[in-house]
């Protein structure tokens, strides 16, 4: 019945519909994400309680959520925090099965406390559900939190302050286009030298400046890593603010000619290949630089460390002429005269070993 009202929602022209009753549509699909949730929690801690992830071969939960039903492992790891939450916060969950909170409010609520002692949990979801249910905003909510947390706080100060430097954490991860979405828990410490920097640099750069305050503080984050970088001040980097290892095949490098046209066909098919590994690493969490093409790679490496790397791949084409060329070398040498024709041969047979290279690699 679910699936069925989902559907017909999912087909109808939605911009035929009357502007209330795509509201109501909106809040309704809102609630059932919420008691979708709560409901997934539920078997899914059930689920994990009787190691059914067991029966189907799989390590863990997250892993048969992975192979099982075709989600990422970001989304598996967030059903999985969820299925932990009913058994630390129950309320949150009997808020989302009732639909009085959305999924993301309530997942902000648990990870606000998170952060207090567990005797003061229980009553801190209790406290931030209400206020919610009041008419709070999520602004007010996190006066509301930071109020109780500095109560809290002053139970068991050192022991939460070794608490918050043990849960710091930043997480960045890249799509196939290279872009990036992070997220990080930082400490009281590490978020003031973050927004002193951010605020320092994202200054609107006068009237014409339209760019939002999101933009800028992106644009500020951009430069203070092109300073720090270009400092010289980054480990094992040789005094240069970047290393770029730059990729042509050997062959390719060998036959480009002067207009580059040669080498603006390479480009087209390495950039599918870059493609494919910036997916990988994001999938991954590859941390072996940024994988960068056209104009970014160009901004980026106009002061950087030039490594060439130098790929090859199998010419079966040269195989039969290298084939010949060695026979003909060796019965030279056998023939004991070493003359103009010999050492031609054995040139040949160089060039030939060349063209038929074999995804060696090679770095200057």
């Amino acid at each position: 019945m679910v699936r069925a009202g989902l559907g017909y929602l999912a087909a109808a022209d939605a911009a035929q519909l009357p502007t209330a009753v795509q509201a109501e549509a909106l809040r309704e699909l809102e609630q059932a994400d919420a008691i979708a949730t709560a409901a997934r929690a539920f078997l899914l801690a059930a689920f994990t309680a009787g190691q059914g992830h067991a029966g189907d071969g799989d390590y863990s939960a997250v892993s048969w959520l992975i192979h099982r039903t075709g989600i990422t492992r970001g989304a598996a790891v967030g059903h999985s925090a969820w299925a932990k939450r009913t058994a630390t916060h129950p309320r949150v969950l009997a808020a989302l099965a009732a639909g009085t909170v959305s999924e993301s409010v309530g997942r902000v609520i648990c990870l606000w406390t998170d952060k207090l002692p567990p005797e003061h949990r229980d009553a801190g979801d209790e406290q931030l559900l209400a206020a919610f249910a009041g008419g709070l905003g999520l602004a007010d909510l996190a006066s509301l939190f930071a109020e109780m947390y500095v109560r809290a706080r002053g139970d068991l100060p050192d022991q939460d302050r070794e608490r918050e430097f043990a849960d710091r954490e930043v997480k960045l991860a890249t799509t196939i286009g290279g872009a990036g979405v992070m997220h990080g828990d930082l400490t009281a410490e590490c978020a003031a030298a973050v927004a002193a920097v951010l605020d320092a640099l994202a200054a609107p750069a006068g009237k014409e400046d339209d760019r939002t305050k999101g933009q800028r503080y992106h644009d500020a984050l951009q430069e203070a890593m092109r300073r720090l970088t270009a400092s010289g001040m980054l480990p094992e980097r040789a005094g240069q603010p970047v290393k770029t290892w730059a990729h042509i095949s050997l062959a390719d490098l060998l036959l480009l000619d002067a207009d580059s046209a040669l080498q603006e066909q390479w480009t087209e098919r390495v950039r599918a290949r870059w493609a494919a590994r910036r997916a990988h690493a994001a999938e991954t969490g590859a941390n072996d630089g940024a994988w960068l093409d056209g104009d970014a790679a160009a901004a980026i490496a106009c002061d950087a460390a030039m490594a060439p790397l130098v790929t090859g791949d199998v010419n079966v084409d040269a195989l039969e002429d290298l084939v010949r060329l060695c026979v003909e070398l060796d019965a030279r040498r056998r023939d004991g005269g070493r003359d103009a024709a010999w050492a031609a041969i054995e040139q040949a047979v160089i060039g030939k070993t060349i063209n038929f290279l074999l995804r060696s690699r090679y770095s200057c």
